[in-house]
Order: C-alpha cells, then sequence, then structure tokens
C-alpha cells in the first residue's frame, strides 16, 4: 500500500492508527481531523486508502465514506463503534466500503488493509481492460467511418472497403485503425 489518509479527530486513535500503519513497508500516510479536511485532501490528492474513524466533528462518518467511494479510486475502511456496526454496514455496503468495529486488533486492522489492497489490485485491473476494450470500440468507429468513406467517394461496397484498409495495414505495416485515420485526414475536412 502506497499512500494512505486517516481522518481522525480522535488524537489517541490517529496515533494508534499510525503505529499500526508504521509497521506497513513505505507507506506514506497524511491525517485530517475533520470530515471537511479529510474530504478536502481526499478530493486533492490520490490514495490508495482511506481510513475513516467514526465519529467526526463535522460530518456522518458514513455519509462522508459514501461520498469518497463515489468521487475517488481509494479503498475505504470506516472504523464504527460495535453497537453502530451493523446500522452502518447496511448504508455502506453498497458502495464497496469496509466497516470495522471498535476496539480493532492488530490482526484484523492488518487483515483489512490486505483486502483493501486485493480490492485495489483487481479494481486496477478492471480500468485496465475497460480502456482497453473503449480503444477497440473508438478504432472500430474509425475504420468503419473510414469504409463509409471509401464506399460514398470511391464506390466500394462494404467487403472491398474492409479489403481495401486490410491490404493497406498489411502493405504499409501499420494498424487498420492508421491507415483509417490517414484515409479519413485525406476525405475529411
Amino acid at each position: 500500500m502506497d499512500k494512505v489518509l486517516i481522518i481522525s479527530s480522535h488524537k489517541k486513535s490517529l496515533t494508534a492508527i499510525l503505529q499500526l500503519l508504521a509497521a506497513e513497508p513505505a507507506v506514506a500516510a497524511d491525517s485530517a481531523e475533520s470530515g471537511a479536511k479529510g474530504k478536502q485532501l481526499a478530493l486533492k490528492e490520490s490514495y490508495q486508502a482511506i481510513l475513516i474513524n467514526a465519529p467526526l466533528p463535522d460530518i456522518a462518518a458514513e455519509e462522508l465514506a459514501i461520498e469518497l467511494a463515489q468521487k475517488t479510486q481509494a479503498g475505504i475502511l470506516l472504523f464504527v463503534s460495535s453497537d453502530e456496526e451493523k446500522a452502518i454496514e447496511q448504508k455502506v455496503i453498497p458502495y464497496g466500503v469496509f466497516v470495522l468495529s471498535k476496539p480493532v486488533g492488530s490482526a484484523w486492522f492488518y487483515k483489512a488493509l490486505r483486502l483493501l489492497e486485493a480490492a485495489d489490485y483487481r479494481m486496477r485491473g478492471m480500468q485496465h481492460e475497460n480502456q482497453r476494450l473503449q480503444q477497440q470500440i473508438d478504432e472500430s468507429k474509425i475504420i468503419n467511418r473510414a469504409k463509409g468513406v471509401l464506399m460514398e467517394y470511391l464506390s466500394m461496397t462494404e467487403p472491398q472497403a474492409h479489403k481495401y484498409l486490410e491490404k493497406q495495414a498489411m502493405d504499409l505495416r501499420i494498424t487498420k485503425a492508421e491507415v483509417a485515420r490517414r484515409l479519413l485526414s485525406t476525405y475529411e475536412y
């Protein structure tokens, strides 16, 4: 875990969390004493994990957790009192927020960090796949536009236009999308 934000208005809890994080290799931690300051930092910086210790003086911790889960890519871990755990869990779990009841033992704390880290790896993999698929869609759109241009200006059929783009890509040793881009720059103003 690279960078962590701790939002806690209780200095004793903040110190305890920082001591637990000190055992983690190469973790940089920022802290905030209020929900507003924590939100400001979370939206400005990129954190792998955000740890929120309820209650906060200015905002309901579960509301902040939900908002940060929606607006950031960070894994969110919310520490709540044991008597509030079930009710708060029902509110925040649909947003991907992990909940731990206080007091939290070190074993549970480290296990929760590992779960956040695993979720982060999975999220990054899905984002990478999403980007790859979006690129394929964009290239397909460009190729289809180029086929349309060939069909309109050179009176080719769709199979002829497709074959033309493939042959040009092979002959020039570039992708069909690059051939399509070049063709579109010639025919479209």
